[in-house]
């Protein structure tokens, strides 16, 4: 996974902290008042890739009966870097319209 999907990126940032399933679900709505919704097949099979790609650990715990996820440092490194990829490409954009609104062909 070098480039995130939307619902990978949001899984991401809500594993910064440690959350189970349905923790994660409600962090990401609560976190875009309600714009991104992940459901349970999305976010599992999404859990199971980023597991497989080191991205993501289950948390032992035989106290809970909830499966506890948390982030890994090769995640933490992927979601800096997706962050800053995404800044770019809102600034690409912003220039994009500001330049189609001053029409003009420069990239200013």
């Amino acid at each position: 996974m070098d480039q995130l999907t939307d619902s990978a990126y949001y899984i991401l940032l809500a594993l910064l902290t440690p959350r189970h399933g349905y923790a994660i679900m409600k962090y990401i709505e609560e976190l875009t008042d309600d714009e991104i919704k992940i459901g349970p097949a999305t976010l599992y099979t999404l859990i199971k890739k980023m597991q497989e790609s080191s991205l993501i650990l289950l948390d032992e715990d035989g106290e809970e009966r909830r499966k506890t996820y948390s982030i890994t440092e090769k995640g933490r490194t992927l979601i800096a870097d997706e962050i800053e990829r995404r800044l770019r490409m809102s600034r690409h954009g912003n220039l994009a319209l500001l330049n189609a609104e001053g029409d003009t062909d420069e990239v200013q």
